[in-house]
């Protein structure tokens, strides 16, 4: 089983949770989810976060508050694979929508992702898939 070391950003902001859904993918496919993603080979996991951040949002005006701790999650049935996945607390420092159209263009290596970014409530921070929301109730 491959191992594959993860980052996974919480922004909270006035009580509400950043989350994004694929566009081209349906919620039973996808689900919603937070920014997140691979840890390059060479890079620290909180420059992996902010880099997340920025590709999956389009934006940048993003801070990291503190990290939460590590979780390891398991990707079987779907793959062979375990992922370590380092959570971070961000904090917004530029004014953002509410909700807004972003593409991650993946290094021109294979076809943007469309994704639409919003917040939800806090509270509602179960909805997410994955076990993307492992770490929440350390920021509730």
């Amino acid at each position: 089983m491959t191992e594959k070391q993860k980052v996974v950003v919480y922004v909270v902001k006035d009580g509400k949770l950043l989350v994004f859904r694929h566009t081209d993918f349906s919620y039973e496919e996808v689900g919603i989810q937070v920014p997140a993603g691979t840890i390059k080979e060479g890079e620290d996991p909180e420059s992996a976060a902010l880099r997340e951040l920025h590709e999956e949002t389009g934006r940048d005006g993003f801070r990291i508050v503190e990290k939460l701790g590590v979780e390891t999650y398991h990707k079987m049935p779907e793959k062979p694979e375990t992922h370590v996945r380092h959570f971070f607390l961000a904090e917004s420092i530029t004014s953002h929508p509410e909700r807004w159209l972003s593409q991650e263009l993946h290094d021109g290596e294979q076809e943007p992702t469309n994704f639409e970014c919003f917040w939800i409530p806090l509270d509602r921070g179960h909805i997410l898939e994955s076990g993307l929301g492992a770490l929440l109730h350390k920021v509730v």
